[in-house]
C-alpha cells in the first residue's frame, strides 16, 4: 500500500499548515520515489496544468465551478486535492465513502504539467515552493475573488497556456458587472468586519472596495505581519480603504472589543461569529470556514463571476433582512418597509 507522510500538525499551526504539509507529503511521496521504495518519476513537460485550490469551506461548489470555467476555455488540467465529489456524493442506497477525489495516476501524471496554480498561496507555502523545484511555471493568488480577481485568475490561465477566454466566460463577467450597478446603492459605504483565514480575507477585502464598501476590521488569527501588509497596501490603493486596518494574530476576542468601540454595519465570519452578533448586534454574514449553524453553503461557489455573484447575494440579502427589521414599526418606522428594495 502506498502510504504518503501526511499527517496532521496537531500541535503545530492552523489548519492552513496542516494542508499546506499534507498535500506537500503526498506529492513528494508519488514523484520523488515513495520515500525510498520506488523509483523517483522523471518529468516530461506537457501542455496541461495543475490546479490547487487551497484549504477551503466552499470546495464543494468551489472546485466544479473551476473546472467548468477551464473546460470552457478547452484548458487540460489536474485539480491536485480534489475533495468535492468526496464531500458530496449521494448515498444511492449504498456506501460510498470513496467517490471522487484525485487518483494516484492523477497525481503521478501531474508531474508533467508545464504550471501549476494555486488559488490560496498562504496554504500552499511548502507544496508550491517543492513543485517548482521540479521545473512547473508556478503562480498563487490569494483567494481572488469577484471582478478583478476573476480577471487576474483567467488572464493567467490564459498567459500559461495560450488559450483564450471564451465569449461565454466574458458574458458571465457582464452579468456580474450588471448586477453590482444594478445594486450598488445598497452597498455603498457600508461598514464591515470580517474575519478568517489569509487568502480569504485578502480576496474578501478586495471584493468588498470593489463593491464601495468599507472593510474597516480585517482580522487573521493565522495572519501575519507579511499579510496584514498585503492588507494594507489593498486598503490605501482604494478610497474605500481609508480608515481600515488589518488585524493579523487576533481572535475573537479581539474582534469583539472592535465591534464595540468602532461599530461596523456588518460583520463576516463563520459559524462561531454569532456570539459576536448575540453580544455586539452587529448582523452576520456566513461566509468562512466552518458553518456548522447553516445547512449546504458548502455546495455553492463563491469563486469565479458565478460565485461572486453568489457573495452579492449575501451581503444584499443581509443588508435587507436588517433594513426591514430596523422599519417594522407599525406607525413608526414602517413609512420605510417597502415592498421594492
Amino acid at each position: 500500500f502506498d502510504v504518503p507522510f501526511a499527517h496532521t500538525p496537531a500541535f503545530v499551526g492552523s489548519h492552513i499548515t496542516g494542508y499546506d504539509n499534507a498535500l506537500q507529503g503526498i506529492i513528494k511521496y508519488f514523484w520523488d520515489g515513495k520515500a525510498g521504495q520506488g523509483t523517483a518519476l522523471t518529468r516530461i513537460p506537457n501542455e496541461s496544468i495543475n490546479f490547487i485550490g487551497g484549504f477551503d469551506g466552499f470546495v464543494c461548489g468551489n472546485l466544479p465551478e473551476i473546472r467548468r470555467m477551464l473546460d470552457l476555455m478547452g484548458v487540460e488540467h489536474t485539480i491536485l486535492c480534489d475533495p468535492s465529489d468526496v464531500w458530496n456524493t449521494p448515498t444511492d442506497g449504498e456506501f460510498r465513502m470513496y467517490d471522487g477525489g484525485t487518483t494516484k495516476a492523477q497525481v503521478e501524471a501531474a508531474i508533467n504539467a508545464k504550471a501549476t496554480i494555486s488559488f490560496q498561496g498562504y496554504s500552499t507555502e511548502k507544496t508550491m515552493k517543492l513543485i517548482k523545484e521540479h521545473g512547473h511555471e508556478t503562480a498563487s493568488f490569494n483567494h481572488p475573488m469577484g471582478v478583478t480577481g476573476t480577471d487576474a485568475f483567467l488572464m493567467k490561465v490564459s498567459e500559461l497556456t495560450g488559450k483564450p477566454i471564451p465569449k461565454e466566460l466574458e458574458l458571465e463577467r457582464g452579468r456580474l458587472v450588471d448586477a453590482i450597478a444594478d445594486s450598488q446603492a445598497h452597498l455603498h459605504g457600508k461598514k464591515f468586519a470580517l474575519y478568517g483565514d489569509p487568502d480569504l480575507m485578502l480576496g474578501m477585502t478586495a471584493f468588498l472596495l470593489e463593491l464601495g464598501a468599507e472593510p474597516v476590521h480585517v482580522l487573521s488569527t493565522n495572519g501575519d505581519k507579511e499579510w496584514a501588509e498585503k492588507v494594507q497596501a489593498l486598503l490605501d490603493a482604494s478610497p474605500f480603504g481609508k480608515n481600515c486596518k488589518a488585524y493579523p494574530k487576533a481572535d475573537l476576542w479581539h474582534m469583539r472589543s472592535l465591534l464595540f468601540t468602532e461599530k461596523v454595519d456588518f460583520l463576516i465570519g463563520n459559524t462561531y461569529g454569532k456570539y459576536l452578533e448575540r453580544d455586539c448586534g452587529t448582523p452576520l454574514i456566513r461566509l468562512g470556514f466552518p458553518i456548522f449553524d447553516r445547512h449546504h453553503h458548502h455546495r455553492f461557489p463563491i469563486w469565479g463571476y458565478q460565485g461572486a455573484l453568489r457573495v452579492l447575494t449575501m451581503l444584499l440579502d443581509e443588508y435587507f433582512e436588517a433594513l426591514d427589521a430596523n422599519t417594522i414599526g407599525i406607525g413608526t418606522t414602517d413609512y420605510s418597509y417597502d415592498i421594492i428594495r
